[in-house]
């Protein structure tokens, strides 16, 4: 007598990961939006908010390793499989040629749009991730008075009084060519330390701190003279990171093209994550019965207005209302 046991197939495993790294990136997504909305939010309160919790996840160890295990990860793994889904997908809630059905329901519309917003954060997350941390990112560089983060930003009389309420210093075009003039005699000047010891000689430690700190001066000129800057371009210096980065989601919604562009990521991916998560309830088994997919639609609504309304006001206010002046 031969047992027949059942295999499980790997296509059923992969959905099963996939809609796991679809829920976690949910998450993710709820947490990203927060946290921006801060730099809108709390009118008058200079995007504090903002700053405090960025310094806080950059602070975290091994950040790199963590951002790639716990979001690099998931999102590649959820990426690839959807765009497999995608490719296969035959939407059917338009009008019929004849030839294929045509079932205009509001869950089959919602299919046709989980599929099509996939494809607009399959191209709106690469662009983000290359902007906001290779392009326009701020450069970290030690400095004598401590760690310095620059950013890139066009000028705007609002820098007036906003970099001084951030504790940030504005360097324009002629700062540049004095930073450049400045490492030329630096490089002039012999910075020789004195002979070693194996006795404590006080002479020798203000020697040694001073060449330290003439050492960590030439690494912040060497990146401040890096930038090439136009006339109406300014290099920003922050202490902390926070304030960086709020600088650089500032310099990003100042620009009506990219808010109008940000608004359309936003809102395919909020669209995405709570439609997604109402599928994820079906999918493991949460909400099988008609009435209880229906009673959940209110709250995948209500997450859909909430999430956009952080999202938006993270894109429209952060420059236009909040932090202008």
């Amino acid at each position: 007598m031969t047992v027949k046991t059942l295999s499980i197939s790997s296509a059923f495993i992969w959905r099963r990961v996939h809609s796991l790294m679809g829920f976690w990136l949910v998450l993710y997504l709820a947490i990203h939006l927060l946290t921006n909305s801060q730099a809108a939010l709390w009118i008058g309160d200079d995007g504090s908010g903002f700053v405090r919790l960025v310094n806080f996840l950059e602070e975290i160890p091994y950040l790199q390793v963590v951002e790639t295990v716990l979001i690099g990860i998931p999102l590649v793994v959820h990426a690839v499989w959807g765009v497999k889904r995608a490719l296969q997908a035959r939407c059917n809630d338009t009008g019929s040629n004849g030839h294929t059905p045509s079932l205009s329901y509001s869950r089959n519309r919602a299919f046709t749009w989980q599929r099509l917003s996939s494809w607009i954060l399959l191209f709106g997350i690469i662009g983000h991730v290359a902007q906001m941390r290779f392009l326009d990112a701020p450069t970290k560089t030690p400095s004598a008075k401590g760690e310095r983060f620059l950013t890139k930003l066009n000028f705007d009389e609002g820098l007036y009084t906003l970099a001084p309420r951030l504790h940030a210093d504005l360097f324009y075009a002629p700062d540049i060519v004095d930073a450049r003039f400045a490492l030329q005699e630096m490089d002039s000047l012999a910075l020789q330390a004195p002979r070693k010891s194996n006795q404590f000689v006080p002479e020798t430690e203000g020697k040694l701190a001073e060449i330290q700190e003439a050492l960590q001066e030439k690494a912040f000129l060497e990146k401040l003279a890096s930038f090439s800057l136009k006339q109406n371009q300014v290099v920003a210096v922050s202490k902390t990171p926070g304030t960086a980065f709020l600088l650089m989601v500032r310099e990003t919604f100042k620009s009506p093209l990219m808010a109008a562009l940000y608004t359309i990521f936003v809102l395919a991916a909020v669209f995405h994550a709570c439609n997604g998560f109402w599928t994820f309830l079906i999918t493991w088994g949460l909400i099988l019965s008609y009435r209880s997919q229906k009673a959940m639609l209110p709250l995948s609504l209500a997450m859909m207005f909430v999430l956009s309304f952080l999202g938006l006001a993270a894109i429209w206010c952060s420059y236009w209302v909040n932090l202008r002046y």
